[in-house]
């Protein structure tokens, strides 16, 4: 898919830091092509001869080298810290940190910068010498810009490793993908009704049950993303019903079921172009899946309170959270994991998770290492009394169920699973 390509290049570590050079590269061909052509320099400008100019541009690529290596060695130290402290599922947002970027991609620039000026100056000992006046102050501001840029990341990474920043940046990410995949006041529909439901419209009715088969996953991996429109349009053009099998962040080894395709016609829907609708990746992505995001947030918790740990605090702080997140998505009808095409008919049926199935991702690992801290018991007792008052009529149950197994000492959800 060239969607998922793109947005794994616009997220790649080196895309920033790759950009920072080419721009540096032209800005220094450039600067130095402004430099040949004034006929006398401003005043202002480097004042010394050839000989200064390449020292201090030597100077400057020797020191952008022990700037980057500097840079590069904290970023490793900060990502060991992170995966070894919090979870290894959290890697992924210091890799895709804008700031630690940013910071790589000044430094090199500035070394490249001063390397693609230093080639053209020249000394008294040939026939025509030039110093690059612009280019040699240009590269001494770019020094100090560096140094700025390397006090903003220190400054940046300590508070990056802050657990309660941790939790709080990966609340922040989950609360805005759950709000464009749970939009409140969406009206709930049953999936399973709605699957035969779009089944009958493709195959004309429900006398007649329409033929289906399923379309198998070419290689092992977890369902990271669906590709909705592709998967409409496609439906749409053949005049079938796809029901996706697995659900997001679900692992499915090759050859196994992953699109149900629905209708008289389903036999002539081309399987490439089904699988090219559904993303695998090494580990679910916080692209499409909520439940990846509670996941982080329970991981944290549970290191935090396993015996060499020992972190009371920074549980409850995940789970403070969790209680945010649930409280959501306790408060609205979940929409119905159905897309209809341009002529209004069903076409692509998702798995809808349930409340109770986020309910327990959230509170059973926690509550089962939490048994012996008060605190943590505490609020759990608490979250769920709370969600219990202000859950919406169709999760009403769900709550009280979930309400009645924490205060029998058994655990709080009824997963089917979620974000696993």
């Amino acid at each position: 898919m060239v969607p998922a390509l793109l947005r794994a290049v616009w997220t790649s570590f080196w895309l920033v830091p790759a950009g920072f050079t080419v721009v540096a590269i032209g800005v220094g061909l450039t600067l130095v092509e402004v430099d040949q052509r004034w006929v006398e320099s401003p005043g202002w400008l480097y004042p010394g001869g050839s000989d200064g100019a390449r020292a201090l541009l030597s100077a400057v690529t020797s020191s952008m080298i022990s700037f980057t290596g500097l840079v590069f060695s904290i970023t490793v130290v900060a990502l060991q810290l992170t995966s070894s402290q919090f979870s290894p599922r959290v890697l992924r947002r210091f890799l895709e940190d804008r700031v630690t970027q940013v910071a790589l991609g000044v430094f090199v620039a500035t070394f490249v910068y001063a390397m693609t000026v230093l080639r053209s100056v020249r000394g008294e000992s040939v026939a025509l010498p030039f110093v690059p006046r612009l280019s040699t102050t240009v590269a001494f501001l770019f020094v100090l810009g560096s140094i700025v840029m390397f006090i903003v990341y220190i400054d940046h990474i300590a508070n990056s490793l802050r657990a309660a920043n941790v939790i709080a940046t990966i609340g922040d990410q989950t609360r805005a993908l759950l709000e464009r995949q749970f939009p409140a006041g969406t009206p709930e529909v049953s999936p399973d009704a709605a699957h035969r439901s779009g089944q009958a419209q493709a195959g004309g009715g429900e006398a007649s049950a329409p033929p289906a088969r399923h379309v198998v996953a070419s290689r092992p991996g977890v369902v990271t993303s669906v590709d909705v429109r592709h998967l409409v349009g496609l439906a749409a053009r053949h005049d079938v019903v796809l029901g996706l099998l697995p659900r997001l962040g679900g692992f499915l080894p090759e050859g196994a079921p992953l699109v149900m395709v629905s209708g008289a016609r389903s036999g002539e829907v081309d399987d490439a172009r089904v699988r090219r609708g559904v993303a695998f990746g090494i580990e679910p992505t916080m692209r499409q899946d909520v439940g990846y995001g509670f996941r982080q947030l329970v991981d944290i918790a549970e290191r935090a309170l396993s015996p060499s740990t020992n972190d009371v605090t920074t549980a409850v702080q995940a789970l403070d959270q969790l209680h945010d997140l649930v409280r959501r998505l306790a408060t609205r009808p979940f929409p119905a994991a159905v897309h209809r095409g341009p002529d209004g008919q069903v076409r692509l049926v998702l798995p809808a998770p349930r409340l109770g199935d986020f309910v327990g991702l959230a509170l059973d690992e926690i509550t089962y290492w939490g048994k012996d801290s008060p605190r943590v018991q505490h609020h759990v007792l608490a979250l769920l009394e709370d969600l219990h008052a202000v859950a919406a009529a169709e999760h009403r149950e769900t709550v009280r169920r979930a309400l009645e197994h924490h205060r029998a000492g058994r655990r709080p959800g009824d997963r089917a699973g979620v974000g696993a």
